[in-house]
């Protein structure tokens, strides 16, 4: 299976760029009052974006050397994607004005910390750039 590692990756990455802009677009779309981003069909498409992108994930995870994660950089990259989502759904789906700008933005503070640990392979992500 290693073979198909670099494919895996890409799709993996294109799905991760794939499943922010989306959430990019419906979270501005919501702060803006529209009610386009949770019509059904959208709703399914972020569902097919991020279903692909477990899917690779969960196959690189298989196929990669696990002397590779003996840092924790995945167990924080997994929790922070947990957060993520929840923060997500509370953007989408909150009545409160607020609530909703301040779950958006600390849900794309987020994504942005959980690319710096994929990137840095570093629990702390882009905070390991200043400190080292």
């Amino acid at each position: 299976m290693i073979e198909f590692y670099p494919q895996i990756k890409l799709v993996h990455v294109m799905a991760i760029l794939c499943s922010g802009a989306l959430f990019l677009l419906r979270g501005g779309s919501a702060l803006a009052g529209l009610r386009w981003q949770m019509a059904a069909p959208v709703r399914y498409l972020s569902y097919t974006i991020d279903t692909v992108l477990l899917t690779a994930a969960m196959m690189l995870l298989t196929i990669l050397p696990g002397a590779l994660f003996a840092n924790g950089w995945l167990l924080v990259k997994v929790v922070l994607v947990v957060t993520y989502v929840v923060l997500g759904v509370l953007a989408m789906r909150s009545v409160n004005k607020r609530v909703r700008i301040a779950t958006f933005v600390l849900a794309l503070l987020t994504y942005g910390q959980i690319y710096w640990i994929a990137r840095a392979h570093h629990p702390l992500g882009a905070f390991h750039l200043w400190l080292g």
